[in-house]
C-alpha cells in the first residue's frame, strides 16, 4: 500500500501549465482568481482547483448566467489554476486525509481511476446528472463513474483530428484532402520533406495520443477487457512500427517538449517545423491562444487509417469536474458544476469559449452555433471543424481509463516512446519491458 501511495505522488505524465489572467495572486498553491459572477453579499463562496486555465473562463461565464437565474442561491467562485502535476498531488492528499480539498475541483482522465480507487472521497453527483442525463453521451458519463455512481462531470469529446498547416502543403505541392491511409501520409510527408525540408508531422514521446489514436482504428486498447495492461499487443507492435517507419522516411520527427501540446511545441509549430498535429480537438483552443501566426492556414481532416473502413478518430484526453467531500454546500456545488457543464447552454459555450466539442450532440447540428461567422474558431481554421466532427461522429473509438492508467502513462510515457523514437530501440522489446515493469508495479 505505502508503494501505491509513493507511486501515486511519483509518477509523472505529461503536464499542462496555463496561466490565469485578471484579478489574481500569485503564490507557491497556483494563481488564484475571484470570480463573483454579480454576486451579492450573501453568496455561498466555493473554491475551485484546475489545471486549465480555460476552464476558469467557461465556469466565469457559466456563474454569470447561474446567478442571474438563481438569485438566492447565488455563488462566488475561487479559481486557483496550478501546474497539473501538482494540483492533482495536492487534491489526492487533501481528499485521503480530509484536509484543504477544494469544494470543486477538475481531474484530468488519466488520473481519475487514482481517485476511485476504495471508497471514493468525492460525492456521488447521480441527481445533478439526472435532468441531463438525456441529452449528452452516456459513455463521457461512464468514464467518471463506479459501480453505478457518477463522480464526475465531462468537459468534452474530444474527437481526435489531424491539424495540417496548408500553406507548407502547398509549397510542397500536397493537397491534404487527398490523405485517406498512411501509406498518403507517407508519400505526402516525402513530398513535404523533400520540397520544404519541413516534417510533416510529430513523433511523440511524452503523450499517447499518437499511440492510442493508431489502437483505437484497430479497435483495441492498452488494456483487456478485465482492465489488465497489454501494451505489447500485436496491435500496439503494428501502430508503433507504422509511426517508426514514418519517422526513419522523414515524415515525422521528435519534437520539443515531446508532444504538441507544450508551451515548447507551440513555438515550433508557429515557426513552421511541423505540418501535421494529431490531437483531440480541444487542440483548437491551443492554436488560437498560442499560436496566432497560423490563423487562416491550419484545416481539419480525419486521421489516416492503416487501411480504409478503419476508424478515424478516438475521444482523447478528457477532464472530471468533482465535488469533495468536505465542500462547503455539497448540493449547491453539484447543482451548479450539472448546470456549468451538461445544461445546453453550458455546452454551446463550452464551444464560444473553449473550442470544445460538446457532450450535448444536439449541439453538433445547431448550425447558426457552429458556423457563427463571429466565432473565433470558425475564423481561425481554414474549414469549419463541425463539418469534420459529423463526418467522423459515428467513428469516434473510446480508450478506456482504468485503475491501471496512470502507471501505463508513467511507464510508457517518460521511458518506452523515448526508447523507440529517440534511442531507436526494437519496438516489441522495449514494450515488452514496459509490459513487465507495469504488472511487477501494478503488484
Amino acid at each position: 500500500m505505502k508503494k501505491k501511495w509513493l507511486m501515486l505522488l511519483l509518477v509523472v505524465t505529461m503536464t499542462t501549465m496555463l496561466w490565469g489572467c485578471g484579478k489574481s495572486s500569485n503564490s507557491a498553491e497556483g494563481k488564484t482568481s475571484v470570480l463573483d459572477g454579480g454576486a451579492g453579499d450573501t453568496a455561498t463562496e466555493l473554491s475551485y482547483w484546475t489545471f486549465v486555465e480555460l476552464h476558469g473562463q467557461h465556469f466565469k461565464k457559466m456563474l454569470e448566467k447561474w446567478n442571474a437565474a438563481n438569485p438566492d442561491r447565488q455563488i462566488k467562485l475561487n479559481v486557483t489554476v496550478m501546474p497539473y502535476d501538482d494540483m492533482h498531488n495536492k487534491l489526492s492528499i487533501a481528499v485521503q486525509t480530509g484536509v484543504g480539498a477544494p469544494d470543486i475541483a477538475d481531474i484530468e482522465i488519466g488520473k481519475f481511476p487514482d481517485f476511485l480507487k476504495g471508497t471514493p472521497q468525492l460525492e456521488p453527483l447521480n441527481d445533478a446528472v439526472e435532468p441531463y442525463k438525456d441529452t449528452i453521451v452516456q459513455s463521457q458519463i461512464d468514464m467518471y463513474s463506479k459501480e453505478g455512481k457518477v463522480y464526475g462531470l465531462s468537459t468534452h469529446v474530444g474527437a481526435s483530428v489531424a491539424f495540417y498547416n496548408t500553406e507548407i502543403l502547398k509549397e510542397a505541392g500536397v493537397d491534404y484532402k487527398s490523405i485517406v491511409t498512411w501509406d498518403d501520409f507517407k508519400k505526402a510527408g516525402m513530398q513535404v520533406y523533400e520540397k520544404t525540408g519541413k516534417y510533416m508531422g510529430t513523433a511523440d514521446t511524452s503523450a499517447g495520443w499518437e499511440a492510442s489514436m493508431m489502437l483505437a482504428q484497430q479497435k483495441s486498447d492498452f488494456t483487456d477487457d478485465a482492465g489488465n495492461p497489454v501494451v505489447n499487443s500485436d496491435a500496439m507492435v503494428k501502430g508503433l512500427k507504422v509511426l517508426k517507419d514514418l519517422q526513419d522516411n522523414n515524415v515525422i520527427a521528435t519534437i520539443a517538449g515531446g508532444q504538441p501540446d507544450t508551451e515548447e511545441a507551440y513555438g515550433e509549430f508557429n515557426e513552421g517545423k511541423y505540418a501535421t498535429a494529431f490531437m483531440p480537438l480541444w487542440m483548437m483552443s491551443r492554436y488560437t491562444n498560442y499560436m496566432p501566426d497560423l490563423s487562416g492556414k491550419i484545416a481539419l481532416a480525419p486521421i489516416p487509417v492503416m487501411e480504409k473502413g478503419m476508424p478515424r478518430s478516438y475521444g482523447g484526453g478528457g477532464t472530471g469536474t468533482v465535488v469533495t467531500k468536505t465542500a462547503k454546500d455539497v448540493q449547491l456545488a453539484k447543482d451548479f458544476i450539472a448546470y456549468a457543464k451538461l445544461s445546453l447552454d453550458a455546452n454551446i459555450e463550452i464551444w464560444n469559449t473553449l473550442g470544445f466539442d460538446p457532450i450535448n450532440m444536439d449541439v453538433w447540428d445547431m448550425k447558426d452555433v457552429t458556423h457563427n461567422p463571429e466565432n473565433q474558431f470558425v475564423k481561425y481554421f481554414v474549414n469549419n471543424p463541425f463539418d469534420v466532427l459529423n463526418d467522423i461522429k459515428e467513428e469516434i473509438r473510446l480508450i478506456k481509463s482504468t485503475p491501471a492508467s496512470p502507471t501505463i502513462n508513467n511507464v510508457l510515457y517518460t521511458t518506452t516512446l523515448n526508447e523507440i523514437f529517440e534511442d531507436g530501440r526494437d519496438i516489441k522489446e522495449a514494450l515488452d519491458d514496459a509490459q513487465a515493469q507495469i504488472e511487477q508495479e501494478l503488484k
